[in-house]
């Protein structure tokens, strides 16, 4: 039988009861008063009928298992809300939602706490507003994760949260700030247009998107680069911004609906996206999008030695004053001025062999080198 009501208030003492006795929930535009703590359950001097209510005991952990499905629409909760142990023990209690929990376009005045609940079903707080704490540490998301449009006006606590289908943040607003450190996404992710007022950085030690390889973190990373740059942390932001373009080639190499596709239409574009090539190593391994400048330098100097040990052979170079005795040194001297384009004119390469194609070749790397460098300089140095 479904606990049905529609521009009500109800008593969370009410709601407790009818999760204990395993009835569906359905409330539209209902006002919650009351705290709404699933540890009031167990309280000998709330005297609930806990008869109905699966749960099991593991040393100090007690596990709830509500099988029945929850939406609450459009609702307010005027106090706390409460899935998760006491804050003197939060680990002591896991709270298994077995089916669908929908919270869509809810207001949450007080704290909201969701700490080691399993979401077996749907997880919706799209359009939702958390007044207080949002807490969904240590949460797992069987199934797809909905916070799209939400606005959080206090912390967001995600940490260590496994995300194992898709996680939607689409225009969330965290007003004084999230951490998602540890959080594991293993599906598609979707943070476009989400954003903090405060200026306060994300948090996000550890993370892990498991769809790294399909570009699935470049809508986060472009979230905490966005943040970064507005609190002025500029060395972050390019970081981040490094990483959303990493993700945003995987994307391009991929393409839409890759996992959809026949084998035949991943081959064709594996052999489309050689197009692609100029960009994966000039763009991302050489130049690193502009944040990588010390790869400019090592690839530069590798250059240079290489081309050393080539001039330092007999017969590579002519010196314009008569014949020498040729050595490495020679060779990197030679190898210098050329990468360089400097050219002193004492030293020339010998028209015999490959010398005039390798000096030609190394004059021309060098020229790039060094304008990519420069460019990775004025980038970094000219943010803010």
């Amino acid at each position: 039988m479904a606990f049905q009501r529609e521009k009500q208030h109800i008593s969370a003492s009410q709601l407790l009861q009818v999760l204990a006795d395993g009835d569906d929930i359905q409330l539209s535009r209902c006002t919650i008063t009351g705290v709404l703590d699933i540890n009031r359950l167990f309280d000998p001097a709330e005297k609930f009928q806990t008869e109905k209510l699966p749960q099991g005991r593991n040393k100090d952990l007690r596990t709830l298992i509500l099988s029945q499905s929850i939406v609450f629409d459009k609702c307010s909760f005027e106090e706390n809300i409460v899935f998760a142990g006491p804050w003197s023990e939060p680990d002591s209690v896991t709270v298994e939602f077995k089916k669908d929990v929908i919270f869509n376009s809810s207001v949450f005045k007080g704290q909201c706490r969701f700490r080691n609940a399993v979401f077996g079903g749907t997880a919706g707080f799209d359009g939702c507003t958390f007044d207080g704490v949002a807490t969904f540490k240590n949460a797992v998301f069987d199934d797809d994760a909905k916070f799209r449009t939400a606005v959080f006006n206090s912390y967001g606590l995600f940490g260590s949260a496994l995300f194992k289908k898709s996680a939607r943040f689409a225009n969330t607003h965290f007003v004084k700030g999230v951490n998602f450190s540890e959080v594991k996404f293993l599906g598609q992710t979707d943070f476009g247009g989400v954003y903090s007022s405060s200026r306060a950085v994300p948090a996000y030690d550890s993370v892990f998107f498991a769809r790294r390889r399909f570009g699935e973190d470049e809508s986060f990373w472009r979230f905490v680069k966005q943040s970064a740059q507005e609190a002025g942390y500029y060395q972050l932001a390019g970081e981040c911004f490094y990483n959303e373009r990493c993700a945003r080639l995987w994307q391009k190499l991929r393409g839409p609906g890759y996992e959809a596709i026949s084998l035949l239409k991943k081959l064709g574009r594996l052999i489309w996206s050689i197009r692609l090539m100029p960009e994966l190593v000039f763009g991302r391994l050489l130049f690193g999008y502009g944040e990588r400048p010390v790869r400019v330098l090592v690839a530069s100097a590798l250059i240079i030695v290489a081309c050393a040990f080539f001039y330092s052979q007999p017969g590579s170079l002519v010196y314009r004053e008569g014949p020498i005795e040729p050595s490495f040194f020679q060779g990197l001297y030679f190898s210098t001025i050329t990468f360089t384009t400097l050219g002193y004119g004492d030293y020339y390469p010998s028209p015999h062999g490959f010398c005039r194609q390798v000096a030609m070749a190394e004059a021309a790397a060098g020229g790039c080198l060094m304008a990519l460098f420069v460019v990775c300089l004025a980038k970094r140095f000219s943010r803010g």
